[in-house]
């Protein structure tokens, strides 16, 4: 007489209802990943690393990007040194986190937490970064000598802070992003994830945007002597076939403030157009035969393939794909 299967015990049950519940988390996320990882959809997020293979690297976020393109911007159209560019990131990120926040330490506010009752400007020309970084150079400028000063000095100098030596620390991170956004470094600014804008996006707000940041030289660059004739710089364009399309020539003209170089000014507006990426949408990014695509899972700069957008071998323009 055969002898019946006994029930498993209510203790081994709820064992066996874990472990069966614990398999199907552990493969909901283990699809998940696999999803993130082929499309590349994870939240979006920057890295600066150093370049020739350095192994220094600075993490930070979609706004936090944007802002810094912005300083750095800024201090190029005034034509300010690369150090002045670093000093003014390194005082953001102890002030702000590069965050254009509405509050600080009584009426401070924004970027550079810019006081209205201490002459910086009014509250609403406070929270526009771009007055914000202008202001701060202006200031900045009239520091004696400072760049031979020690990053906080000089930042002191300006901010009259209550902790005067807390900008010290923020050195390193400042100056390799100031490196990848003066264009003194190439190809060392990534952005990983989906665009996720929410504002008008499209090449007319990639030029508005470029025009806020660069002024409306970036945009209508003056004529290009070569030879000692006057020859017409090329003007930005939207591409026919897609609409999608910001071309930006890179002409001696629009590289010369602060006797920068064309490959400096290329790879600039290279970079911010990737650290503006997820606010305008962009898509992809084109330069000297290097491209950057979003939404690739490590979203590096790569060489482009022949023939294709990227693959130009001079460095006569900065190419901007908007997405669809």
């Amino acid at each position: 007489m055969p002898v019946p299967e006994q029930s498993p015990s209510p203790k081994r049950r709820g064992r066996l209802l874990r472990f069966g519940a614990a398999v199907v988390v552990l493969c909901a996320v283990a699809g998940y990943l696999v999803v993130q990882y082929v499309t590349g959809a994870g939240a979006p997020g920057c890295k600066v690393v150093a370049g020739s293979g350095g192994r220094a690297a600075y993490e930070f976020t979609p706004e936090q990007a944007v802002n810094a393109a912005t300083i750095a911007a800024v201090g190029t159209g005034r034509g300010m040194p690369e150090r002045a560019v670093t000093i003014a990131l390194a005082t953001a990120i102890q002030e702000s986190g590069l965050r254009n926040i509405d509050h600080g330490d009584r009426d401070s506010l924004g970027l550079f937490q810019q006081r209205p009752s201490q002459g910086w400007g009014t509250p609403k020309e406070i929270m526009d970064p771009t007055y914000a970084a202008d202001i701060f150079y202006e200031h900045l400028a009239k520091v004696r000598d400072y760049t031979r000063l020690p990053l906080t000095v000089a930042a002191q100098r300006v901010q009259r802070s209550g902790f005067p030596t807390a900008y010290a620390k923020h050195e390193p991170d400042a100056t390799l992003l100031a490196a990848a956004l003066t264009g003194e470094s190439a190809a060392t600014l990534t952005c990983a994830g989906r665009p996720t804008a929410t504002q008008a996006t499209g090449p007319d707000a990639v030029r508005s945007a470029l025009a806020r940041d660069f002024g409306r030289d970036v945009l209508e660059p003056a004529a290009a002597e070569v030879g000692g004739a006057a020859t017409p710089t090329p003007t930005p364009s939207v591409g026919k076939g897609d609409g999608r399309t910001v071309t930006l020539p890179v002409t001696a003209d629009t590289a010369s403030d602060g006797g920068r170089s064309l490959r400096q000014r290329g790879w600039q507006l290279a970079h911010w157009a990737v650290a503006n990426a997820s606010a305008l949408r962009i898509e992809r990014v084109s330069y000297a035969g290097w491209e950057w695509t979003a939404g690739n899972t490590d979203s590096r700069w790569r060489r482009a393939a022949a023939g294709g957008a990227g693959a130009e071998k001079d460095a006569g323009a900065v190419r901007i794909v908007t997405a669809r």
